[in-house]
């Protein structure tokens, strides 16, 4: 058997306090806690906000990001002008060339020629300057003049 001390037991007992934590926001906000507040008589806060239930965005200024890039930059590139598409053209012809050929002589895709001779491409100066070496003909500054 176990031997017990022969001093004098004491117990220390110390009180304890339990301190409610507070409600956190989520808890607050509940629609449960809310109707028990109003039923109690308890001060309930309440904040509209401001497109609460509306389909809409605030009223504000609004601007297009097309409009700010319009004043930064010019609207529109210039494009490839009439007199080059047509001397592209009339010298691709003469040589007896497809776009295709004139493409691959050039080592640019068919589909860059073809934007060339309809006016949709933006001049660039280094495959002018291709396609001036494999037609003989001049198509950078004042061309027929």
């Amino acid at each position: 058997m176990p031997s017990r001390s022969a001093g004098v037991i004491r117990q220390d007992w110390e009180p304890v306090v339990l301190h409610k934590s507070k409600p956190k926001s989520q808890d607050l906000r509940d629609p449960k806690a809310v109707n028990q507040a109003i039923r109690s008589g308890a001060e309930v806060q309440t904040l509209k906000k401001s497109t609460a239930g509306a389909n809409k965005k605030a009223a504000g200024p609004v601007v297009s990001a097309r409009k700010l890039d319009e004043a930064a930059e010019p609207a529109a590139l210039d494009k490839v002008s009439v007199e080059v598409r047509q001397a592209i053209q009339k010298a691709r012809l003469e040589k007896k060339m497809s776009q295709a050929e004139l493409a691959k002589q050039i080592n640019e895709l068919p589909k860059v020629v073809q934007e060339y001779e309809n006016g949709k491409a933006v001049p660039n100066q280094a495959i002018l300057a291709k396609m001036e070496r494999a037609l003989g003909v001049k198509l950078r500054g004042k061309i027929g003049k």
